[in-house]
C-alpha cells in the first residue's frame, strides 16, 4: 500500500470510529466467534495465507536492495538476471496468494452474512403480530441488510487486515532495525505526525457523514411513503406537491453541501499526509546516503529501506484503528444479536401433535386476553424510540365461552373495538390466551403445532392483503402445489374467471405492490379465492365481504357460501346476509357476550342486537321482511 493510500485508509477507519466509542461485552465476541465455528478450517487456511502474502510482501524490498548491489558492484549478468526472476516469482506468488485470500475472505464473509440472514430472518418470522404492528419495517430490514454487512466486514476484511498486517510490521521492523535502527527509529518518529492529524480530522468527517446520513435517511422515509400508491394517492388528494418539493430539496442541497465540504476536507488531509510521507521519505534517501557514502551502508540496504518505508506505515496506521475496525463490526453484531434475543411469545411445544382427524369442532373455554405490552414484543431502536411504551395489560377480553359444531356457522356482532377480531386472532393463534383455552376438536391450541394449526384454519380479513407476485403465486400461497384446473375452479367460484382470463398474462400477471392494480373488490375475491384453494376445516371470515360492493357480494357470498359447506366458520358480521344465515349470533360488548341465540330469536328480545339491527343494518333489510311471530327464546 503507498503513502496515500495508508492515509486514506487511515482517515476512513477514523472517521467511522463514532460507532464504536462504547465497549463490547466479552458475550459478545464468544458469540461472535461462534458463528466462525463452522468454518474453522477455511479461517485456519485464511491465516496461514495471510502470514505467507506478508512475508513475500516484504521480500520484495530485500530482493530489490540485492539487485542495486549487485549492480553497484558490477556483478556477473547471470547473478542480476536470476535476481530478476526470483522478483517475478515472488511477484507472480504474492498475486496468485492475493487472490486466494481474497477468494477465501469474501466466501467467509459470504458465510457469515448467510447465517446471519438466515438466522434473522427464521427468528423474525416467529415474533407474535404485536412485533409487526409496532416495528418499523425500514429498521427491521435495515438489521437483515446494513447490520449483517457490518458484521461480515470482520471476518472479511479486518481479520485478514490484522493478521497481514501484524506479520508485515513484524517482518518489516525487523528488516529495517537489522538493515539500519537509526533510519528505522527517524521513521518511528515521523509517525505521530501521520496519525495525530488524522484523529482529528476523521472525528470532523465522522460528524458530517452522520448528519448526511440522516437527511439521508429523511428523504428516504420522504420517498418510500410517498411514492406508495396508496401515499402518493394522499399526496395528490390532500398534500401540498410545492411543499414536499420545498423540504425535499432542502435536504438534498444540505446533503450536496456536506458531499462538497468532505471531499475538500478529505483531499486537504489526504494531501498533508502524503506531503508528510514524502519529507519521512526524502529523510531516509538523505541519512540513508549519508551512511552510504561514509560506508556504513550498501545503496542496495537504502533502496530497501525506503521501499520499507510504505510498508511500515501503513500496517501501523492499520494496526492503530483495528481496534475501531473491530468494534464496529461487534457493534453491528450486537445489532443482529438484539434481535435474535427477543424472546417469541408464541412458542411451538417440542411434543407439539396435530389436530385430531374428522371434521373440527371450535371451543373458547373462559378465555381471558390483554394485549401485550412494547417491552415485551419489541425493541426501542426498532420503533424508533428512546424508551419503549409501558402500557399495556389492560384485559380487553373476559371470560369468552362459546363453541361451534362441525358444519356450523357463528357470527360475531358488535361495537367497533368490541373485541371480535380479537376472538378470530386468538383462534388462528395470531395470540395466546391469557387464561382460559381455544380449542380445536378439544385439543388446546397451544399443544397443536404451527403446521397443523395452519392448514386447519383458513383466515380472511378485510384487508385483503396480497404479495408483489403473480396471480397464481399469490393464490398458490398455502398450496404450491395446486392445479391449474384447481386454480381456475376456485377463480370461477370466486367470480374472477372472466378477468384473470382477458389479462395478457393471465396467472402469471403480477398483481402489484399490495395488489394495488387489481380493484378493491378483485383484490377481496382474491383471498377468497387463496381459502378456497387452501380447503380449511376451519372458516375465520373478519368481514371479508366488507369492501365490496352489493353486487360483488352476491356474488362472493355464493362462492363462501359452497365454501362453507361442511366446514366450522366463524364470522364477523358486516352484512346482514352473512348473519341471517349463522346457526349461533353472539353479540360481543367490551370483551364480554352480552347476548347469543339465532337472528329471529336476539330480534324478538329487543336487545344490544336489536339495537345494532335497526342502526346498522336497516338499510339491508328491504328483502328481508321483519319477523311477524314472536319466535320460542329458549
Amino acid at each position: 500500500m503507498s503513502m496515500e493510500g495508508a492515509a486514506w485508509s487511515s482517515l476512513y477507519r477514523l472517521s467511522m470510529s463514532d460507532k464504536a466509542k462504547h465497549g463490547f461485552s466479552k458475550k459478545t465476541v464468544k458469540r461472535t466467534l461462534a458463528f466462525a465455528a463452522p468454518y474453522k478450517g477455511k479461517l485456519i487456511f485464511f491465516v496461514i495465507v495471510s502470514i505467507i502474502s506478508a512475508a513475500l510482501a516484504v521480500a520484495t524490498p530485500v530482493l530489490a536492495g540485492q539487485v542495486i548491489d549487485a549492480i553497484v558492484a558490477k556483478t556477473s549478468i547471470e547473478t542480476i538476471v536470476w535476481l530478476a526472476v526470483i522478483i517475478a516469482i515472488v511477484a507472480i506468488a504474492d498475486a496468485a496468494l492475493s487472490m486466494v485470500t481474497r477468494w477465501v475472505s469474501s466466501g467467509l464473509g459470504e458465510d457469515v452474512i448467510l447465517d446471519l440472514r438466515t438466522a434473522v430472518f427464521d427468528h423474525v418470522q416467529k415474533m407474535p403480530i404485536a412485533f409487526f404492528t409496532r416495528t418499523r419495517t425500514g429498521a427491521l430490514v435495515s438489521r437483515l441488510n446494513n447490520d449483517v454487512i457490518g458484521a461480515q466486514r470482520a471476518f472479511a476484511g479486518t481479520l485478514s487486515g490484522v493478521v497481514s498486517n501484524f506479520v508485515a510490521l513484524v517482518l518489516t521492523l525487523i528488516v529495517m532495525l537489522n538493515t539500519s535502527w537509526q533510519v528505522t527509529l527517524l521513521a518511528l518518529v515521523m509517525l505521530p505526525i501521520f496519525l495525530l492529524p488524522a484523529r482529528q480530522m476523521g472525528s470532523r468527517l465522522a460528524e458530517m457523514r452522520r448528519e448526511a446520513a440522516n437527511h439521508n435517511s429523511a428523504m428516504s422515509t420522504q420517498m418510500t411513503e410517498r411514492f406508495s400508491a396508496p401515499g402518493a394517492t394522499l399526496v395528490k388528494l390532500f398534500g401540498r406537491p410545492e411543499a414536499e418539493s420545498r423540504e425535499f430539496k432542502v435536504r438534498a442541497e444540505r446533503v450536496r453541501n456536506i458531499g462538497i465540504k468532505s471531499a475538500v476536507l478529505q483531499w486537504t488531509f489526504v494531501t498533508a499526509l502524503t506531503l508528510v510521507s514524502a519529507l519521512a521519505l526524502a529523510l531516509v534517501y538523505g541519512l540513508g546516503g549519508f551512511y552510504a557514502i561514509i560506508g556504513r551502508l550498501d545503496p542496495g540496504d537504502v533502496v530497501v529501506l525506503a521501499l520499507l518505508l510504505t510498508r511500515l506505515y501503513a500496517p501501523l496506521t492499520a494496526l492503530a484503528n483495528a481496534r475501531v475496525e473491530i468494534a464496529s463490526a461487534l457493534v453491528s453484531f450486537e445489532r443482529v444479536f438484539e434481535v435474535l434475543d427477543l424472546d417469541p411469545l408464541i412458542k411451538e411445544k417440542p411434543d407439539a401433535g396435530a389436530v385430531p382427524p374428522g371434521p373440527v369442532t371450535v371451543e373458547f373455554k373462559d378465555v381471558r386476553f390483554a394485549y401485550p405490552s412494547a417491552d415485551k414484543v419489541s425493541l426501542a431502536s426498532l420503533e424508533e424510540v428512546a424508551t419503549l411504551d409501558t402500557r399495556g395489560g389492560e384485559e380487553v377480553l373476559h371470560g369468552i365461552n362459546f363453541k361451534v359444531e362441525p358444519g356450523q356457522t357463528l357470527a360475531l356482532v358488535g361495537s367497533s373495538g368490541a373485541g371480535k377480531s380479537t376472538i378470530a386472532s386468538l383462534l388462528a393463534r395470531l395470540y395466546d390466551v391469557d387464561s382460559g383455552s381455544v380449542e380445536l376438536s378439544g385439543v388446546d391450541l397451544r399443544d397443536l403445532s404451527f403446521d397443523s394449526i395452519r392448514s386447519t384454519i383458513g383466515l380472511v380479513t378485510q384487508d385483503g392483503h396480497l404479495f408483489h407476485d403473480t396471480i397464481r403465486g399469490n393464490l398458490t400461497l398455502a398450496r404450491p402445489e395446486a392445479s391449474d384446473e384447481e386454480i381456475w375452479d376456485v377463480l370461477r367460484r370466486a367470480r374472477l374467471e372472466p378477468m384473470v382470463r382477458s389479462l395478457p398474462d393471465g396467472l402469471e400477471t403480477m398483481v402489484g405492490e399490495r395488489g394495488y392494480r387489481l380493484s378493491g373488490g378483485e383484490r377481496q375475491r382474491m383471498t377468497i379465492a387463496r381459502l378456497l384453494i387452501a380447503h380449511p376445516q376451519v372458516v375465520i371470515l373478519d368481514e371479508a365481504t366488507a369492501a365490496l360492493d352489493s353486487t360483488n357480494e352476491a356474488a362472493v357470498q355464493a362462492a363462501l357460501t359452497e365454501a362453507l359447506e361442511g366446514r366450522t366458520a366463524v364470522v364477523i358480521a358486516h352484512r346482514l346476509s352473512t348473519i341471517r344465515s349463522a346457526d349461533q349470533i353472539l353479540v360481543v360488548e367490551g370483551g364480554e357476550i352480552v347476548e347469543r341465540g339465532s337472528h329471529l330469536e336476539l330480534l324478538a328480545r329487543s336487545g344490544r342486537y336489536a339495537e345494532l339491527y335497526r342502526t346498522q343494518f336497516r338499510t339491508e333489510t328491504t328483502e328481508t321482511p321483519e319477523p311477524t311471530e314472536t319466535p320460542a327464546v329458549p
